[in-house]
């Protein structure tokens, strides 16, 4: 697993925005799978990622300083030290997006196509029980 999928949505995420705002102020390839650079957060944070061991990167900020998490200043440096990996980022969302449209679409269709298929007093019995259903879900947490 790669830092982007060992990273919580909330750090790839910020550190996306960070990346933008290029807030990365300084990188340096200091291996064939190493950074080290620093990011501008609350105060400049000094940040080594190891891609090959995604794990074994470190950030002096307080969300990541002694543990094995990955931040949003990693992905910054990393994506500031590889632009491609960013784009590619964006594009894998887009597509996941796209298939999660197209999955809601097919699912209201298969709905609609149900629906239509039912008769009056099936309709009408079925729109019964939902009713009833919600008010008693309603009536469970007044």
């Amino acid at each position: 697993m790669g830092l982007i999928e060992l990273a919580s949505g909330n750090s790839v995420w910020r550190g996306m925005d960070y990346y933008n705002a290029k807030k990365t102020k300084s990188v340096e390839k200091t291996g064939p799978y190493t950074y080290d650079g620093t990011v501008r957060g609350e105060q400049l944070y000094h940040v080594h990622i190891d891609k090959e061991h995604p794990r074994r990167s470190t950030c002096t900020c307080p969300f990541a300083e002694g543990r094995r998490v990955i931040c949003k200043h990693m992905i910054a440096l990393y994506f500031t030290a590889e632009p491609k990996a960013a784009e590619d980022f964006l594009k894998q969302v887009e597509e996941w997006e796209k298939e999660e449209e197209e999955e809601e679409q097919r699912h209201y269709e298969e709905l609609r196509e149900y629906v239509y298929s039912l008769s009056k007093a099936e309709l009408q019995q079925l729109y019964l029980e939902a009713l009833i259903e919600e008010e008693e879900r309603r009536n469970r947490y007044w």
